[in-house]
């Protein structure tokens, strides 16, 4: 199972979304029956202001006082027919948006894991996942010390809190993986002191910022919306590496499920 996307990956996605979909009004929306698409219909008629991000959320506002919720799951995208890359739909288009210079925008989605949903403006109460989403992890609001306090107030093991997507969002299986490596800790820690703490929120922080400058991590599925993979792959040091040597002191990883979740750590170099 792919754990992509996650914040880098979405992020990419915004990139290349807003500036294509910001201003322009939606004249009409074609979905698929489905639960995971709610009241995608309300937003016929309305300008998209912008495409911003949220974890692992596309939200784009628009000027009828309502909010287009998108989720890519785990085989989602995003295309604009007729560009540059020759995208011509197919048999995996779960929705479709006409927007009012011609162009139409295509969610295609292989797994329907994706989520479109038409909610009030900033009124996230029915889509608990992203009501309860922590700080934004490149953003003021990750604060080193309060990311330290919310390790300490919980019994969880410091892997599976990170995705539970409360002390910080859109830090998945791969990003998570790849931090604990950075920092030094073992996703099986249940305490991570002070120190400790910053130096995961600094690798956080950093692994993030390097994945978004790659446009992210690309195994399978995951596709920008101009159809190009994300570069990340190659630069992957610990998730999916199990057997490998680690690269700091040539142990080699193990890999084990947490959590429910596979995860790759060097049982000599990362402490508990």
């Amino acid at each position: 199972m792919e754990d992509v996307p996650e914040l880098p990956e979405v992020e990419s996605v915004r990139r290349q979304l807003h500036p294509r979909l910001a201003g322009r009004r939606i004249v009409a929306v074609d979905v698929e029956p489905q639960a995971r698409f709610v009241d995608v219909g309300r937003a016929a008629g309305g300008r998209a202001l912008a495409v911003t991000r949220r974890g692992k959320y596309l939200i784009a506002p628009l000027d009828t006082g309502l909010d287009l919720v998108m989720h890519l799951g785990m085989t989602g995208s995003f295309r604009f027919r007729g560009g540059a890359d020759g995208w011509v739909p197919d048999a995996y288009v779960r929705a479709t948006l006409q927007l009012d210079d011609g162009g139409v925008l295509d969610f295609r989605d292989v797994r329907r894991f994706g989520r479109l949903t038409v909610v009030r403006t900033g009124d996230y109460a029915g889509i608990a996942t992203l009501a309860r989403l922590g700080p934004e992890p490149l953003s003021d609001d990750f604060d080193p010390d309060r990311f330290w306090a919310a390790l300490a107030a919980t019994r969880m093991a410091v892997k599976p809190y990170l995705l539970t997507q409360r002390p910080v969002a859109g830090v998945g299986n791969i990003y998570a993986d790849e931090a604990l490596w950075r920092a030094r800790i073992n996703p099986h820690a249940r305490r991570v002191g002070r120190a400790r703490a910053h130096s995961l929120w600094a690798a956080i922080r950093a692994v993030l910022a390097e994945a978004i400058q790659r446009e992210g991590t690309t195994f399978r599925d995951y596709r920008m919306v101009n159809g190009e993979s994300g570069r990340n792959a190659e630069f992957l040091v610990a998730y999916g590496q199990g057997g490998q040597p680690c690269p700091r002191c040539a142990a080699p990883l193990r890999k084990v499920v947490l959590g429910g979740r596979g995860t790759t750590y060097c049982g000599s170099c990362q402490r508990r």
